[in-house]
């Protein structure tokens, strides 16, 4: 490949958004490979099969680009005046062009573009056909919303999705400080002498009372979203089958209807051996997930036969259930197809491959079991979130990036989905050959002629219920790391995506649900991104347990410069605090291959230092006195963060009595038990103990005095 050909190559990209270069860790410029190139290329619908179709592809970018009267989305911020952008050849200028904008209310509204005077900004001959480019700003303002503008002339036609969006996401009553606290618990660790070994839903009730009884605002969890727990079995949180429909893994079974007058399922989990298993899984530090789905399964399976049997109020309800929620039926056909076909969806026959499944997926029983499952699951995230309202608590879901490649989203929508590339991160110390999340990403230009309706209804699943939305790696708003079938990281490449209409959907969404929107910005991440969450008054999350240590007077500054922030001490994706203060994590993280022995020697020889460091600032802090243990640090931390004038405080609850095991290590699988460690104190347990309770108590009183100073100051 010569020079000429690589300049051709790198140009082709930088048209289709795909990024030649970026800096990787220490700051130095990689630049990107020619077949990273030529695989997202390919990926986005460029027509390169090698360097030969280089001129070609570029030739056919530019025609598509003048051949698009309109951009499939245009985006008008606040109250401004809407300017699109028309492309048409130079001689339909003498035709009337009539428009409708048909509103989000059902209003039409008529229009026409005046092109005796038009705003020609730009011209350009393609095919020997002379093309302009005109600036039109139609007349009126538009509501906030998502507007579609049809224009139509000399028997053409065209249209575009206009989203009027406020400028800024959702913040209570305006106001950007709040001073409050919360707890977070992944909600499977959850336990109780009532649940079937994990937690459930109901357990999430309790968690909202207690935290409510003691004067937090917020429960935070990790993604509640289906996951695949039989064939194939993926428990993680974050590659979700789907990211429109809840896990039946957290429905509380005891609570359900139908099992009241169900004698079928009352003797299923009568019976012997069911007893066993659930004393069984009770007393197991981990979930097995496998196993207790599969019994769980049993009763919904019995309890949905039950209901489809039945011709009463119950029915019903679901009945209406199925038709306001349109897509569950192709959800659960598609479950149903894989149940009866035990492979992966690629693998099917074309038609179901492409998307023509039988009625109700060819397993009526199967079709029966998730229709019900996600009726029920609906119901109790429901109860649970007007719980959490009743005791003005906020429940705060998690939005993951991605989605299983083998997951109904990608089966249902693949023409949104790169499917030969997948996302991932560039190489850094840790992972010299970068990291594969083998999950496929978003087609920008798909996702803007769809109009981002999956981005939406993905948004509404969650916000119907949620207070505040995490969006897992905020940076994928902007690019991802694309990373070609069959390679690794180094062949990897960013592709940038259109944040500013994505932001809009998210400042339409945020406001219409009154919900506020956490931006996951930890790690690299470049400056443009922070800047933009700023710009549009979205939440970031500062993690400072590292910090503390090695810079607090530092930490607190940085708070103090940036309210509207999400503050904890750890994620679950960090070893808790307890671990950290006596070495545990370094220990771990050797074990395991992540560090090497050089590496967690040094880092056990800088800890004491750090260590004295944060107990004399705390002590100058008058938060510590001499002497102190774990405990007091932990609460000396806590406390500085409860003073401070940061949006919200959210503790975890495993780091409340000095648990030490992380719920996930990153850069393992079966070496760790990931998604699977159940809190070490059941429910009853932890919300009993004096020492958590006068904690949070601490907390509380120092977010009540941050809350009034304010006030004060805002007076």
């Amino acid at each position: 490949m010569d020079g000429r050909q690589i300049r051709q190559l790198q140009q082709l990209a930088r048209l289709y958004g795909v990024q030649t270069s970026f800096h990787n860790v220490k700051h130095e410029r990689q630049w990107a490979t020619p077949d990273g190139l030529l695989a997202a290329l390919r990926a986005l619908g460029a027509q390169v099969a090698g360097l030969d179709d280089l001129t070609e592809a570029r030739r056919q970018h530019r025609r598509d680009r003048w051949q698009r009267v309109l951009e499939p989305v245009t985006v008008v911020w606040g109250q401004n005046p809407v300017t699109l952008s028309l492309r048409l050849p130079e001689e339909h200028l003498a035709h009337r062009i009539a428009g409708t904008w048909e509103l989000e209310n059902g209003e039409p509204r008529s229009v026409a573009v005046d092109t005796s005077a038009p705003m020609v900004t730009a011209a350009e001959t393609v095919d020997g056909r002379r093309y302009v480019l005109l600036a039109w700003k139609p007349p009126g303002r538009l509501p906030w919303g998502y507007h579609r503008l049809i224009l139509e002339w000399a028997g053409q036609r065209a249209e575009a999705l206009v989203v009027a969006a406020p400028e800024v996401v959702y913040s209570p009553r305006g106001k950007r400080f709040r001073s409050q606290w919360g707890v977070f618990a992944p909600l499977y660790a959850l336990h109780s002498t009532r649940s079937w070994g994990s937690g459930d839903f109901t357990d999430g009730e309790a968690l909202v009372e207690w935290t409510a009884a003691h004067g937090g605002a917020l429960v935070g969890t990790l993604p509640l979203l289906a996951t695949f727990l039989d064939f194939p079995c993926d428990p993680s949180p974050y590659t979700p089958a789907s990211r429109m429909f809840w896990s039946e893994f957290f429905i509380d079974v005891t609570r359900l209807p139908e099992l009241e007058s169900c004698p079928e399922a009352q003797a299923m989990i009568a019976e012997g051996e069911f007893q066993r298993e659930l004393a069984e899984w009770n007393a197991a530090p981990t979930v097995d997930y496998r196993r207790q789905m599969a019994r769980k399964r049993q009763v919904l399976a019995c309890l949905s036969r039950y209901l489809f049997s039945r011709d009463n109020g119950r029915r019903e309800e679901l009945r209406r259930h199925l038709e306001t929620h349109p897509e569950l039926d192709s959800y659960a056909r598609f479950r149903a197809a894989m149940h009866r076909r035990q492979t992966r969806w690629p693998q099917w026959p074309s038609a179901e491959r492409d998307g023509q499944l039988p009625d109700q997926g060819g397993d009526r029983g199967e079709w029966q079991y998730h229709v019900y499952a996600q009726f029920v699951a609906e119901e109790q995230v429901a109860a649970w979130a007007q719980r959490a309202t009743e005791r003005n608590v906020g429940l705060y879901f998690d939005l993951p990036l991605g989605v299983h490649a083998d997951g109904y989203d990608i089966w249902r929508h693949q023409d949104l989905f790169a499917t030969d590339v997948s996302v991932g991160a560039p190489p850094d110390a840790f992972f010299p050959n970068g990291q594969d999340w083998s999950f496929p990403p978003w087609r920008p230009q798909a996702m803007r002629q769809s109009g981002y309706a999956y981005l939406i209804a993905c948004l509404r699943h969650h916000l119907r219920h949620a207070r505040m939305l995490r969006l897992d790696h905020i940076m994928g708003l902007h690019r991802f790391f694309w990373i070609p079938r069959g390679g690794d990281g180094n062949d990897g490449v960013y592709v940038r995506y259109p944040s500013d209409e994505i932001y809009a959907v998210l400042s339409v969404e945020s406001h219409r649900h009154q919900a506020i929107l956490i931006g996951e910005n930890l790690g690299t991440v470049p400056g443009y991104v922070n800047r933009a969450m700023h710009r549009h008054g979205m939440a970031g999350i500062s993690v400072v347990l590292h910090d503390m240590v090695t810079d607090p007077e530092g930490t607190k500054r940085r708070l103090a410069r940036s309210p509207r922030t999400v503050v904890c001490l750890g994620t679950h994706d960090m070893y808790p605090f307890a671990a950290y203060w006596r070495d545990i994590d370094l220990q771990e993280r050797e074990r395991l291959g992540i560090i090497t022995s050089d590496a967690a020697n040094w880092a056990r020889g800088e800890r004491p230092g750090q260590r004295e460091r944060l107990a004399a600032y705390l002590r100058g802090m008058g938060l510590l006195g001499e002497g102190a243990g774990e405990r007091e640090i932990l609460r000396a931390i806590l406390s500085l963060l409860a003073r401070s004038a940061v949006q919200t405080v959210l503790v975890n609850i495993e780091d409340l009595w000095l648990e030490t095991v992380s719920q996930n290590v990153p850069g393992t699988t079966d070496e760790h038990a990931n998604w699977q460690l159940k809190t070490r104190l059941s429910l009853e347990e932890f919300t009993a103990q004096p020492e958590i309770i006068e904690m949070l108590t601490t907390i509380d009183d120092l977010r009540r005095e941050a809350r009034s100073r304010a006030r004060a100051e805002q007076r």
